[in-house]
């Protein structure tokens, strides 16, 4: 989870003094298990709707079609139903709106207060979950668990960002993405393993267990301290905030890191609408990079993988129980992935992950493309030797993600904004994952049946449009202080000629630029 000793640079953080100490270790261990709670939710969720005993209870329709004759339903159409989409995606409006709401609680009450509500509204739903009898309780589920996932979401990435050095956050802030894909193994290894149990209740026990990670957390925050941003932005108590800084960085010298964040609370405190700044010109690349860096992490077919393998794999010729164990091997790739992605991406930085992944999955997603176009029609079965290649070309897919457009999804737009609309600008990244997971989720199944081998295809567009969105418009920020980072737009080619046309005096209101400017120009020769 903090793996931040991976990295060291001369003049890392800018001038800031500090290391990773066991403190921040452990807070943003606490802090980051709330992305074992999303992971859990999207490795259920596909895992459960794959299980017959569930089908037959609570979606019949869908079960007879599974099972009717196969020459009267296309193969790419059995799992297609708008009720059983509903149930995979309704928690993802209720997590739109949630984490709209959760901007305002995270600025005002702090980050501590969005998890532990999260955290509280989460282990609401897995109740009525686990104790199920109709389709009615289920989407109740499903909304509560998106409330909860709305708010922790929205927060704990901020949390990580702030608590982290500027020199070890890509790492630690990458551990959300990490515990995400723990989460999603987690799900995958239930679901597989209660799936034997003789009766049909083992999706009970999957939905239920979801409660575990949410208790942890939410006991967890009680005893987590706030950040110290958040410290100076709320009362200004210098004392309190640099003897935090002190226990956080493990050293006495924090005046200058201090400094910085006393300059940008003091612009934060005279910003009233947070949302409705971001629509200024001065915040055009924060805003522009905060929608669609999480529109194009939603557009990779990421979220099919992640809800829709165990289905997705049955549907090529899988049976129930090797579509599962399907979805913990592409799992097991991510995870490592994963972890790859913590050690390189404060030595290698944003850009180059982002890259390299998206030549990856590009290409994984027209090699699927083309495997089921050339093996994969309306009527019969694949061959097994090729669904099994499927499956590993799936892995390759995920592994590209999980190092690349997974963990920089939270971080990059964490990163790049300001105090004064850091909370607004992760609501809507979140706001964004949600409602592209719930437009991705409502349809993916009735694309498979119209679009059929064409879907993937769709997919490698949005891929290739991404990977040259980062070529051209998205600056390196490895390793740069986030109260600094203002200086990056205006030496970039691009967001130079927005920022640099801002009205007089906008600019020199909200930031320290001139007293930044030699740190600046030490961070770009090195």
């Amino acid at each position: 989870m903090a793996i931040g000793a991976f990295v060291e640079g001369p003049g890392a953080g800018a001038g800031y003094s500090g290391r990773v100490t066991s403190f921040v270790v452990l807070s943003c261990i606490v802090a980051g298990s709330g992305g074992i709670l999303f992971g859990y939710d999207l490795g259920i969720s596909g895992g459960v709707t794959s299980m017959e005993p569930f089908l037959k209870k609570f979606f019949p329709d869908v079960y007879h079609q599974m099972k009717g004759d196969k020459k009267t339903v296309s193969n790419y159409c059995r799992f297609d139903s708008e009720l059983l989409t509903v149930f995979t995606s309704s928690l993802y409006i209720a997590g739109l709106v949630a984490t709209l709401c959760a901007s305002s609680v995270t600025r005002r009450f702090g980050r501590r207060a969005s998890i532990l509500i999260g955290g509280s509204v989460f282990v609401a739903g897995s109740v009525f979950g686990g104790a199920a009898v109709n389709v009615y309780m289920l989407l109740l589920n499903r909304i509560l668990l998106g409330i909860g996932l709305g708010f922790t979401n929205q927060a704990i990435p901020l949390y990580l960002s702030e608590m982290a050095p500027a020199q070890h956050r890509g790492a630690i802030n990458n551990g959300f993405e990490l515990c995400i894909s723990i989460g999603i193994l987690i799900a995958n290894l239930i679901n597989y393993g209660v799936d034997k149990i003789e009766g049909g209740w083992g999706w009970r026990i999957s939905l239920s267990l979801a409660a575990v990670p949410a208790a942890f957390l939410t006991v967890g925050a009680i005893f987590l301290p706030e950040t110290p941003s958040y410290v100076i932005q709320r009362g200004g108590d210098m004392d309190q905030a640099r003897a935090l800084l002190q226990r956080l960085r493990g050293t006495t010298r924090v005046q200058k890191e201090l400094d910085d964040l006393v300059a940008a609370s003091e612009v934060s405190k005279t910003i009233r609408h947070p949302l409705r700044n971001m629509l200024r010109r001065k915040y055009r690349p924060q805003l522009v990079i905060a929608l669609l860096v999480p529109f194009f992490n939603q557009v990779t077919g990421i979220n099919v993988i992640n809800f829709y393998a165990p289905v997705m794999f049955r549907t090529i010729g899988l049976k129930e129980s090797a579509s599962l164990m399907s979805a913990v091997v592409t799992r097991l790739c991510a995870t490592a992935a994963n972890v790859v992605a913590m050690a390189v991406v404060d030595r290698f930085g944003r850009r180059k992950l982002l890259l390299v992944g998206g030549v990856q999955m590009l290409a994984s997603q027209v090699v699927v493309g083309a495997i089921l176009a050339a093996k994969f029609k309306d009527e019969g079965g694949m061959e097994k030797e090729y669904a099994y290649l499927v499956l590993s070309v799936m892995c390759v897919f995920v592994a590209g993600f999980a190092w690349s457009w997974g963990p920089l999804t939270y971080l990059v737009p964490t990163e790049i904004c300001p105090l004064e609309v850091r909370s607004a600008g992760q609501s809507i990244v979140i706001a964004v994952i949600f409602l592209l997971t719930f437009v991705i989720g409502q349809t993916f199944l009735a694309m498979l049946c119209h679009l059929k081998f064409a879907t993937f295809f769709l997919f490698a567009g949005w891929v290739c449009a991404m990977t040259l969105f980062v070529f051209f418009f998205l600056p390196e920020t490895k390793q740069l202080p986030m109260e600094q980072m203002e200086q990056v737009w205006r030496t970039h080619w691009f967001w130079k000629r927005i920022v640099g046309e801002a009205a007089p005096g906008e600019d020199d209101d909200n930031h320290q630029a001139a007293a930044l400017d030699d740190d600046l120009a030490a961070e770009q020769q090195r």
